[in-house]
């Protein structure tokens, strides 16, 4: 018998022998496939780590571009217009690596803006600055388009962000190909008991949680208000629009009734809110 032998048996079986045994059985569908990989986690076979990244592939392929964008109220973005010192404070906060070049409104990308390509202008301070020359060009998506085949398009063309538009033309939002990456690897770690496809979530006495995400007519329809949605589409987009930039963690604002803590967020959108009635 050889070691290849002696290690295929018994207490030598590779974590992938062991896998593939408790595969042994073909998966119908989909949700045969996720059960099988919870149960393989539960039995030892899989780390936790590597279950969700598993589940964070498979779900990929289900979700579309609106699921993961950065709404179009939440865009970072430099007017075609404007000088390197206007929007350089702007891009140091926000702490992006790519902006949107608009024209005269967000509906207008004329391209896109990579803050490395900047570097060569303080190397030459007598150089003149011309947005036009540095920017490139910006891709389009539809929003109905799915992950999977995003990430495919963005590992092909070696671009990393791509304008989403809805099905009028306009401008819906922006998504990176972090945002993609993000939903593989499962990168929610919230500590907040939010019951899972649920917008708002009833927790405490005048307290709840809110997908930043929240349609701004559903925010209204369950506390019986009356935000505008002509400007923001999400409650999110309402919050960053009272701030006048992205907040962070921890930080809260006042609306009319409303008092909006930010609970999880990232350096491009805001992903979880606490709303406490006044």
């Amino acid at each position: 018998m050889n070691d290849d032998d002696s290690s295929s048996n018994g207490s030598g079986k590779s974590w992938l022998d062991k896998l593939g045994k408790a595969f042994s059985s073909e998966p119908r569908d989909r949700d045969d496939l996720k059960a099988l990989l919870t149960n393989a986690q539960e039995r030892g076979l899989l780390d936790p780590e590597v279950l969700a990244m598993m589940e964070g592939a498979l779900s990929v392929s289900e979700m579309q571009v609106r699921d993961v964008m950065v709404p179009r109220a939440q865009m970072v973005v430099v007017p075609k217009d404007a000088t390197l010192e206007q929007f350089l404070p702007q891009i140091l906060e926000s702490g992006h690596s790519r902006f949107p070049v608009i024209g005269e409104d967000r509906d207008e990308v004329e391209g896109v803006l990579l803050a490395k390509d900047l570097l060569r202008y303080f190397a030459e301070p007598a150089k003149p600055f011309e947005l036009t020359a540095v920017m490139r060009p910006a891709v389009a998506i539809p929003e109905s388009r799915r992950l999977n085949m995003l990430l495919r398009d963005f590992r092909a063309s070696r671009n990393h962000m791509a304008i989403v538009v809805d099905e009028y033309g306009g401008v819906a939002g922006l998504v990176t190909i972090e945002d993609v990456l993000e939903e593989i690897v499962g990168d929610i770690d919230d500590e907040h008991d939010v019951e899972e496809g649920a917008n708002i979530n009833h927790f405490a006495e005048g307290r709840y949680m809110v997908q930043a995400l929240t349609p701004v007519e559903e925010f209204n329809e369950t506390f019986e208000c009356d935000f505008s949605d002509e400007d923001y589409d999400t409650i999110g987009g309402l919050v960053v629009a009272e701030f006048g930039r992205l907040p962070s963690d921890g930080e809260t604002v006042s609306i009319n009734r409303f008092e909006f803590e930010v609970v999880k967020s990232d350096n491009r959108r805001l992903h979880l809110l606490e709303v406490r009635l006044a």
